[in-house]
This record gives C-alpha cells, structure tokens and sequence, in this order.
C-alpha cells in the first residue's frame, strides 16, 4: 500500500487535487467550436482507424497543458486511485507490502483488517493469488494491488509461503474497507511536546488530527510540532478546520478570488482545542496547496513558527467537473491569498519541467526578494510573497551531503529486505524496546548484508550520510517490531527539523 504514494503524491501536485472541494456536472454547449468540428472530421475521414478514447483523451491534455501547471485531466483509470487516496479508504485484503527478491512480502497486515483476522504476518510471502503464480514474475507494485483490491465482500483465495513451514499456507480472504491514514503519527518527543506528521489533506484528515490532539493532551502536551514536510495539500475545508483549531474567532484563514469568482474570506470560526497550545510548523519543499495554507495562516496571524525550507509555491485553486464516462476535469479558477495578503503561487516558468525542478535550483535566503514581494503579519513581522512560504527559521541543504547510493540501495529493496530479516531475529530475542537495538551494530551487520547482495558494491558513507542511514536502519527494523509511534520515535532523534523546533520552545 506505502508504494502507491509516489503515484498519488504526482498526482496530488499535479492536478492541486480538489483544494476547491466543487464537484460540477459538466454541461454541452450547443455550438460546435473548431476543436469539436476537428475531431468529427478525423473520425469521420481520416484514413486509418484511430482509438477515440485515447485521441480525446491526448486532446484534452494537450489543450490544459496550455493554461497552466495545476489544471488537469484525469481519466477514469488514475481517478479512482486518487479518488480512493482522498476519501481515506479502499477495498481489498489489508497488508502493507514490500516486492523483494522478486517476491510480495507482506511487511505488516492493517490492524483490524482481514488479513489480520486471519493470522496473516508480518514476513509471510504471497507465493499465489487465485491459483495465479505470483512469485518470481517480475511483478509490479501496481500489479499486486490490482489483485489485491476488489469489492467489498468479494473473496480472494492467496497461497502464503511461512518462514520455518514446510507446506504452504492456504487462506481465503473476504475483502472489506481498509483505512488510508493521512496522519502518520501523533506522539509525546519530550517536555511536554506532542509531534504531529500530517501526510495530506483527505476527507478524514480533521478528525484523524482531533483524536491524535486528545490523547496527546490527555498526558500532558502543552506544545505540538506539526510536520507538513512532502504534503502535497489536498481539501481546501480540511486546511482550514484545522486552522480553526489553532486560531481565535475572527481571525482570517485565507481568501480566494478569481476572474468570474467572487472574492471570499474565511476566517476562525469558534473556540478551537489548539488556541493555547505553543506550535511550530514543519515545512520544505515538498509541502504546497493546503499546507501552505495552513502555515501561511498561522505565520501571518503570528501564532507560531515556521522552520523548515521555502514550500512548493502552488496558491491555484481548482474545481471539479466531472465527465460522463467518469473522468474529471480539474480547471483552475481562482488564487487563494494567504491573511497578508501574499498569493503564493511561484512563477510557471519556460516549461512543466522547469516549474516542477525550480525548487531543487532555488536558494535557501531571504535577501533575494524585493520590497515589493514583502508583506507584514499581524504584529507587523516582515514575510515574503513570490512563490511559497519562506521559513521564519531556515533549515539550508547540507551542499556536502551525498544520499545518492542511499537511494540506490532503498530503491533495490536491500533496505526493507534488511530490517525485515533483523526484525525477525530480534523477535527470537524477545526485544522489549527499542533502546535495546544498537544503530551501530546493525549497521555493521548491514555492511555485511550488501556485499553478499552484490559483490562490486562498496558501501562507503560520509558522517552526515551515516548517521542517517545507520538511524534510519533501526527505525525501519523497529517499524517491523512494533509500530508507527516507534519509527518516528527513532527517526525524530536524528532529525534536524525536528531537534531545531524542540530548541526553539
């Protein structure tokens, strides 16, 4: 399931996904333009047969890609993975997964769901799905959640190879709803500081928030970090629920305005359970739309810090129109402005390519802006339009550091590998927590673990890379061993952002 975000985060920040939150029945004009005529007349004459499907389909992004970097086409195939990302739950048989050494390992079956039910666990190998070999198949991430997924209520017959079984295990699995949660974690840090990982906006992202925020102060949080880093936004009503927790009545949101929409403000609305607590906001160049909502509001209002490195810049709204075959239109029609007065949108650039890589060229400073890109919050503090929030504490790029054959190795699956067999030997040891497990001895064990995956790899780290990597080892073994809380726990420590807000109350 975890390896379907890169696809949902694309297409997040692609099409700026329902930060309108309109739906529109699309409507037919009884004129025929050009573009229509045109296509009548290639269905009609031209001399081979064409896919209309298809021809419509690359004429419609062809004419959106002429207005601007957010206004989208997505046909029925992609929607209802978005769709589903969004609503906050699917259908289908509940594990996370990992495919290594080109077979579906199941990191861990979703508590509650079927799987779990089941006795299905973690390190188990899905060698069959209805009676297809689904092993050594050079199977893809998007093959096996089509297998997976279903309809509620539907049964999928899986064959599972156990370690320490010598006969493979049979299991017919009834699918059901499986919750997508966009928050990560909410956790105690220390001093009475709570840690909030928000991954996006869906439907259910304010009340998944609201419970986290409970139980938090229920043991005492009187100070929350919220981490906003790599969200790409989502439900323009969820951002500004949440900003409503934090800020007093009266007190503006964000305002939108558009060619042929009114101009609208939204402002606090009540007396939110976040008002008294400290808070500062994590940010990078990952977080646009509704995270830049949220930060720009509470940066403006002079509520609370921002740190972290200038967001994405995407200050466009979107509506959405829905077509008759089930695909949907998302059409810009307004900016939205943050309480300042800053429309955040960055600049759209020469092409697609150079809007979306500008954030990796970009310099981590404020002094590049001029007088007319500078704005005052509520207390007369000085902030910045242009393209994105800018950072109240910047967090630069360490220019030295190199995580190139880190991503190498976590693409080739060597890291989920590694900890999943760790893991395994630990639980024979039966670790109780995760101040037990020494970073440095896995990391030892892990050197050795390389060499036998690829003879002519020569793992060879600079200190900044190393204290990552070593930390992010034991994090990876301790989310095989207990959970969610754990992992961040482990990660957090070894956190820049994080330890520079922790200094900062």
């Amino acid at each position: 399931m975890k390896k379907l975000q890169p696809l949902i985060y694309a297409l997040l920040i692609c099409s700026g996904i329902l930060i309108g939150n309109i739906g529109k029945n699309s409507s037919t004009s009884n004129k025929d333009g050009k573009i229509n005529a045109i296509i009548n007349l290639i269905d009609n004459h031209y001399v081979d047969t064409l896919n209309t499907s298809n021809f419509e389909d690359k004429t419609i992004n062809a004419i959106l890609n002429e207005l601007d970097p957010h206004s989208a086409y997505i046909p029925v195939k992609k929607y209802q993975a978005v769709e589903e990302d969004m609503q906050g739950s699917f259908s289908g048989i509940g594990v996370q997964f990992n495919i290594i050494d080109d077979s579906i390992v199941v990191i861990s079956a979703i508590s509650g769901g079927p799987s779990e039910k089941l006795g299905i666990q973690s390190g188990d190998r899905i060698v069959s799905v209805e009676k297809e070999d689904v092993a050594s198949t050079g199977i893809k991430n998007e093959d096996v959640i089509k297998l997976l997924r279903g309809v509620k209520g539907s049964i999928v017959s899986i064959n599972i190879k156990r370690r320490g079984q010598k006969e493979l295990m049979a299991f017919d699995i009834t699918r059901d709803d499986i919750p997508l949660y966009s928050v990560d974690v909410g956790i105690m840090l220390k001093d009475n500081i709570g840690y909030l990982k928000i991954n996006r906006f869906a439907a259910t992202t304010y009340q998944e928030m609201m419970e986290k925020v409970s139980l938090l102060q229920e043991v005492g949080m009187n100070k929350l970090i919220l981490d906003l880093r790599g969200n790409p936004g989502g439900y323009l009503h969820i951002a500004n629920q949440m900003c409503d927790e934090f800020l007093k009545d009266g007190e503006l949101i964000v305002f939108t305005e558009g060619r042929n929409r009114p101009k609208e403000k939204i402002f606090a609305t009540q007396n939110g359970q976040l008002e008294n607590i400290k808070v500062i906001v994590l940010i990078n160049e990952g977080s646009a739309s509704a995270s830049e909502i949220v930060s720009g509001a509470l940066q403006d209002n002079d509520r609370g810090k921002i740190i972290g490195r200038r967001s994405f810049g995407k200050g466009l709204v979107q509506e959405q129109i829905s077509l008759q075959d089930g695909s949907v239109i998302r059409l810009t029609t307004q900016r939205y402005y943050t309480p300042s007065g800053r429309c955040i949108q960055k600049d759209y650039g020469k092409n697609e390519k150079d809007y979306y890589l500008e954030q990796y060229t970009r310099k981590d400073t404020t002094t590049s802006y001029s007088d007319s890109l500078t704005y005052t919050t509520k207390n007369g503090r000085t902030v910045y339009g242009g393209g994105g929030i800018t950072p109240d504490i910047i967090i630069k790029r360490d220019s030295t550091a190199n995580y190139l054959q880190i991503n190498r190795m976590i693409s080739k699956g060597w890291l989920n590998e590694f900890c999943l067999k760790q893991s395994e030997q630990l639980k024979k040891k039966n670790i109780k927590s995760h101040k037990e497990i020494d970073k440095d001895i896995i990391y030892a064990q892990y050197k050795v673990f390389v060499t036998k995956k690829e003879n002519n790899f020569k793992l060879k780290l600079g200190n900044t890379e190393l204290k990552y990597f070593s930390n992010l080892l034991k994090a990876t073994t301790c989310l095989n061993l207990w959970d969610n809380d754990i992992y961040y726990s482990v990660l957090s420590a070894e956190d820049a952002y994080i330890q520079r807000a922790i200094n900062e109350f």
